[in-house]
């Protein structure tokens, strides 16, 4: 049974869930299931890649209590669309999702690849409404985070504003980066910029940074990349016969990093 603040956060859930998409477009039902309260953050193994990564001690307490939510969507769901109302951020606990925006003739636009540890919905802070839509690429769990609550935390913890002031200073850096990558790299540049950069993200979640699963298709990562689907399969098909990497399905896996590392611009 959900009592107070979670069962109103719950409620307003599922009742987004039921709604239809922008342009008329109708998206699936999210079928997610919502526990009572998640585990303590200090109990949680991606505490230092998440919100209270600089929380200690009775402040890492306090944050402990302040409600979080766990919620679970499958694959090829919609946590929320563009034009929601903003409340909360989502942290990413478990499985990869995508945001994309859709143009005003109605093509999808992926514009980022979420993995666990990573937030999801600064976009909505400055307008009170979400900017993107979020689509699970995989079963995916996450962490509710009510604002409201996150702001008054913050207004008690200077270690903790620092911690979110970071990671929104992160989220620019990122859209720079993709916006620097599209406007001056080269196609192969752009798929191998994108490799790396999987590569780098799953090796601070202490995963192998050189063989990986794909979460995303080769049409998502054109999306994403600015490049056709058949470019983005005649690279990997070249760069997987020069020996650079090897690629069985969705399962990638680095061979040489440094010569990619040469075609970006960036070897050691």
């Amino acid at each position: 049974m959900y009592t107070g603040g979670d069962a109103m956060r719950a409620t307003a859930a599922l009742d987004r869930a039921t709604r239809i998409g922008v342009a008329d477009k109708p998206y699936r039902p999210m079928l997610r299931e919502v526990s009572r309260r998640a585990p303590a953050c200090s109990q949680c193994s991606l505490k230092p890649h998440c919100v209270p990564a600089d929380l200690e001690g009775e402040m890492l307490g306090e944050f402990d209590r302040l409600g979080t939510t766990r919620m679970r969507i499958h694959k090829g769901y919609t946590l929320y669309r563009a034009r929601d109302r903003f409340a909360s951020l989502y942290a990413v606990r478990s499985g990869s999702c995508k945001t994309l925006i859709l143009t005003e003739d109605g093509h999808e636009q992926v514009t980022g690849y979420h993995m666990p540890g990573e937030i999801l919905g600064f976009d909505g802070i400055d307008s009170g409404a979400y900017f993107c839509q979020v689509v699970a690429l995989e079963d995916t769990e996450l962490c509710v985070l009510p604002f409201d609550e996150l702001e008054r935390f913050a207004h008690h913890s200077p270690t903790f504003q620092h911690t979110m002031n970071r990671m929104l200073s992160r989220e620019i850096a990122r859209d720079r980066r993709t916006m620097l990558m599209l406007g001056t790299m080269r196609a192969e540049q752009r798929l191998v910029a994108f490799l790396l950069d999987l590569a780098e993200r799953y090796h601070a979640l202490g995963y192998s940074s050189c063989e990986f699963v794909l979460r995303m298709t080769r049409e998502e990562i054109g999306s994403f990349l600015g490049l056709k689907l058949e470019t983005v399969s005649r690279l990997f098909s070249r760069f997987h016969h020069d020996g650079l990497i090897q690629v069985q399905g969705r399962v990638v896996k680095l061979l040489d990093c440094t010569a990619l590392q040469r075609i970006v611009g960036t070897e050691p």
